[in-house]
């Protein structure tokens, strides 16, 4: 069966990648970096986040988002934002589809988001009196979901 995708463009905050590459390996799913990144790959803290599991993650790096598609242009691929209506427990998840998520601060381009309507997605917040959710809390909710519709959680 084929791994879930977790793509994080441009992510600035070192631990929050480093708990979604300990995410991953403990999924079995593959993390794509995109693009400029907030910090050194060396970092420490990003490497305390990932505690001793950097081995079992399965890393990759982009330039961009475009080389990503290019390298795996039949793949689907779901956005991820605050700034859209449709919930992610409207999506049908598929093992290998891709996961998109934006950068702390910004979130994903709105020009992104405006040419992929149909697969962009968000975490309903029924409180509203928060902005958004964790990166990496995120990250964990739809990853889950996607594993559950997929009968991967045993």
């Amino acid at each position: 069966m084929q791994p879930f995708n977790i793509v994080l463009i441009e992510p600035e905050i070192p631990p929050n990648t480093g708990n979604i590459a300990r995410l991953c390996a403990a999924t079995g799913s593959r993390l794509h970096l995109v693009g400029k990144l907030g910090f050194s790959t060396d970092d420490r803290y990003l490497k305390r986040a990932g505690l001793d599991y950097w081995e079992f993650v399965d890393l990759h790096y982009w330039p961009d988002l475009e080389a990503l598609q290019a390298h795996y242009p039949d793949g689907r691929y779901f956005y991820l934002s605050t700034k859209v209506a449709r919930s992610y427990l409207e999506v049908g998840f598929r093992p290998g589809d891709f996961i998109v998520f934006g950068k702390e601060t910004k979130g994903l381009p709105a020009e992104l988001l405006e040419a992929n309507l149909d697969t962009s997605i968000t975490i309903p917040m029924p409180a509203e009196k928060v902005r958004s959710l964790n990166l990496s809390t995120s990250a964990g909710i739809v990853l889950y979901e996607a594993l559950r519709q997929s009968g991967m959680l045993g």
